[in-house]
């Protein structure tokens, strides 16, 4: 007689965990909507109205009347306990007073060193700082800190050191700045996630007034510097740079190593989550040790008598992947995912039959306890989904009877050669086929919500990718720290996979990207998602794809004929503005380049263009040769659909080698997109003569663009010319001038913006492109002390993000990214920072 089940939780208690969950999860998810935390009073009213409504039950209370009293209890004691979690970070920020001076300061490396192209990062505790003059400071505990070297503008003189490694104490001369970050649509925040990893500054290593000094080695970080040990030598053992980066960041959770093409690529086949220490890669470590726990604990005589097996490997699967996270970094997903695997265990082993909504829903609240600022991560949703949808979609019956052979009760060789055969081959690969078509076709709607594109070749490059990379090349890039030629077959496992993957992506259209959809057609998407791979019937199922669809082929929002619209976008110090009209695109200059591996084209221009649903820029600016203009041309012009190339550039640059059409630009040459005028003011002659001799700046590429009909606006873009061509310009077209937006000349700088200028122009609105705390001080006092005397509203990107105006509008209704998107953790700029 088979035995009894465990018995199930009763179903009131239940209905009230399932309550007091969703309940905790929705008061923080409104928490993280909020422009401001609730003060040290509201927080304490909140905890004490969850203790009322927690001890209230009246009896006979209607059951909906008890589960919403739950919720709303468990949601306002969420939002207290974030709010006792998340104010002391805000308070560890570093006061505005000391941004932007030199101070030294005494401390441990906190984290391993990562190297870039322009030097390494890493994380630094703070012991002790001063001023120069010996005056005490307090600065935050932990700073995120560069050591430059090149070009850079805080770069050192002496070079980063080759030996620095975590557990060393040190003194340094360091200038530091709050963490503030620029912000776009469909940009990263880069202020959440240093709040999240408690970061309170971030800043650079300088050569004086203190030299670098290497003070001690403090004992302390001995996984960090394992770690260290481990990368230094797998980057001396494998030649091939490539795979010698995956290999790191498989085995010790380091990406630094991995180039900006190889990442494009495992975007674009889907395979990303891979490469990353997430949570399949902890979860599959998981099984896997735990399959080997259970073996081992078989054979022991007496070990299943005093625990049981499916305990032992539970529990010592879970102690297996802890300690592979600890080893991978203890990065954030790996905290998650080993959080969510001790609450999995821990319910199995109260020996109650908890349905999987439930078992998910208390691995949530347990991970959003120690990190509620988890719920706007990415891989908390992608890895919470995965799961769900694969415990949501039940055994498949493909997979055939639960004995592992294809056809119960056949007997003779014949028959259990067919089962062996099902049992060691065909089972196992259903089943991961199986289990891939779920997570690719259930998580597709969640990827589109989050990236905005799709992987049409994912489901393929999966297939190969997932099995490849987790049992084999993970397991030998780490076992390759014991014998190191495994780390070269591993690298040439990766070779190929690289080809595979490769192939993939030179298919026509292996990469979908229809843009952000709207919230109502995300939700249906979701929905459909969900219906396609439930065990229900096909008739339910093929709901799906009209649920879909509205999410796949979002509307188009283009402003009507004769309107425009315009985004002056946040890049930092340099200029990128995107300017729409009803059929086309035109972008104005493309920001700067931060180093060698990284530019506005990739942070900022390509997310926004994707987001967006773009197909094509139909027309490139680039205003003149500068860096802080042209710096993400190039990832621009790799990566999306260029139609043509105006620009001030003189033959022979780099950038006029391509294949796309290029042609000056030239005063006096006009067109027109969808009854919206373009026209050319500056310069004269581009190609030749005077103009051929002055700087770049004095040559930039000047545009006027104007709608048409009432109330239609205008704007001029004016690059970063001078006085003496703002006067020049003046004098030969002062008609066309007239704008209600001016992009300032030269971001605000002391050399632009003349009174001759601004009285031709008359703006309404002065927007000054520069970067936060620039070393050059713009926009210059002068500047703003000129447009505010002439009632002038000025938009600082650097305080106000980016800036959108419907050019249809009055500029009144024009919007700023950080005032729309304000949230919390938000920095807000001190005045004349």
């Amino acid at each position: 007689m088979p035995p009894e089940p465990p018995p199930r939780a009763p179903a009131a208690r239940a209905g009230r965990l399932a309550a007091a969950g969703l309940g905790w999860l929705l008061g923080i998810a409104a928490l993280m909507q909020a422009p401001q935390l609730p003060t040290p009073a509201q927080a304490v009213a909140a905890l004490g109205g969850a203790a009322l409504l927690a001890c209230l039950r009246p009896r006979r209370a209607p059951a909906g009347l008890v589960l919403a009293a739950t919720a709303v209890a468990a949601a306002l004691l969420a939002a207290a306990w974030t709010t006792a979690l998340g104010r002391p970070r805000l308070a560890e920020r570093l006061p505005h007073a000391l941004e932007g001076r030199d101070l030294v300061v005494i401390g441990r490396v906190a984290s391993l060193p990562q190297w870039g192209a322009q030097g390494l990062r890493f994380r630094f505790e703070t012991e002790s700082a001063r001023r120069p003059d010996g005056t005490p400071v307090r600065l935050p505990d932990r700073l995120s800190l560069g050591w430059t070297t090149g070009w850079h503008e805080d770069a050192v003189r002496s070079g980063p050191q080759a030996g620095l490694a975590a557990g060393q104490r040190w003194c340094f001369t360091l200038r530091l700045r709050r963490p503030h970050g620029t912000l776009n649509p469909h940009g990263h925040d880069l202020e959440l996630a240093m709040l999240e990893q408690g970061v309170g500054a971030v800043g650079h290593v300088r050569d004086g007034p203190q030299p670098p000094q290497w003070l001690a080695d403090t004992g302390r970080d001995a996984v960090d510097r394992l770690r260290q040990r481990v990368r230094d030598a797998i980057l001396a053992s494998v030649p091939d740079r490539r795979a010698a980066g995956v290999l790191a960041a498989l085995a010790i959770g380091d990406q630094s190593a991995i180039g900006r093409e190889d990442w494009q690529l495992y975007r674009d086949t889907g395979i990303a989550h891979l490469v990353a220490i997430s949570g399949l890669h902890v979860t599959m470590f998981a099984w896997i040790a735990g399959g080997i726990v259970a073996a081992l604990w078989r054979r022991h005589p007496r070990a299943p008598l005093r625990w049981a097996t499916p305990q032992a490997a539970r529990w010592g699967g879970l102690a297996c992947a802890v300690g592979y996270a600890v080893l991978a970094g203890w990065g954030v997903p790996a905290q998650r995912t080993a959080l969510m695997l001790a609450v999995v265990a821990t319910l199995a082993g109260l020996g109650r039959q908890w349905p999987w909504p439930w078992v998910l829903l208390a691995a949530a609240v347990a991970v959003t306890a120690i990190d509620p600022w988890a719920l706007l991560q990415p891989g908390f949703w992608l890895s919470f989904v995965a799961v769900g949808l694969l415990m949501a979609s039940g055994p498949d019956p493909a997979t055939g009877p639960r004995d592992g052979s294809p056809a119960a009760g056949t007997h003779g060789v014949a028959g259990r050669l067919r089962a062996a055969v099902w049992r060691l081959g065909l089972r196992p690969a259903a089943g991961l086929l199986r289990a891939q078509a779920i997570a690719t076709l259930g998580l597709a709607p969640l990827g589109l919500v989050i990236f905005q594109q799709l992987s049409v070749v994912g489901l393929f490059a999966n297939l190969v990718a997932v099995p490849l990379v987790t049992l084999l090349v993970t397991p030998l890039a780490l076992l390759g720290a014991a014998w190191p030629p495994l780390w070269l077959a591993a690298a040439g496992l990766l070779r190929g996979l690289g080809a595979w993957l490769q192939w993939l992506a030179d298919w026509p259209f292996a990469v979908w990207r229809p843009g952000a959809a709207p919230l109502w057609a995300q939700a249906l998407g979701l929905l459909g998602a969900l219906l396609l791979v439930l065990p229900w019937p096909l008739r339910l199922r093929l709901l799906a794809l009209p649920l879909a669809l509205p999410m796949a082929w979002p509307a188009e929002r283009g402003p009507p004929p004769g309107r425009f619209e315009l985004v002056a976008l946040d890049v930092g110090q340099g200029s990128a503005v995107l300017l729409r009209t009803r059929r086309h695109l035109l972008l104005y200059d493309a920001g700067p380049r931060h180093g060698r591996d990284s530019d506005a084209g990739q942070r900022v221009l390509l997310p926004l263009l994707q987001g967006r649903g773009e197909r094509r820029v139909d027309r490139l600016v680039l205003s003149h040769r500068d860096q802080d203009h042209v710096g993400g041309a190039a990832s621009l012009l790799a990566a999306w659909p260029v139609g043509e190339l105006v620009s001030s550039l003189e033959a022979g640059h780099p950038l006029l080698a391509g294949p796309v059409p290029q042609r000056p630009c030239r005063a006096g040459e006009a067109w027109h997109w969808d009854g919206v005028d373009f026209r050319w003011l500056h310069p004269v002659d581009a190609l030749g003569g005077a103009a051929s001799r002055l700087s770049p700046n004095a040559r930039s590429c000047v545009l006027h663009v104007a709608g048409r009909g009432p109330g239609a606006g205008g704007v001029l873009l004016a690059g970063d010319i001078e006085r003496p061509q703002e006067l020049a310009l003046v004098a030969r077209d002062a008609a066309r001038l007239p704008a209600e937006v001016l992009l300032l000349p030269h971001h605000g700088s002391r050399s632009s913006s003349s009174e001759a200028l601004l009285a031709a122009v008359a703006p309404r609105v002065a927007v000054a492109q520069a970067g936060y705390r620039n070393r050059f001080g713009h926009p210059a006092p002068e500047v703003l002390a000129r447009l505010r005397a002439r009632g002038i509203a000025v938009v600082e990107t650097a305080r106000c993000g980016a800036w959108t105006w419907q050019g249809d509008a009055a500029v009144a209704e024009a919007h700023c990214e950080r005032e729309r998107r304000r949230r919390h953790w938000h920095d807000t700029p001190a005045d004349g920072s």
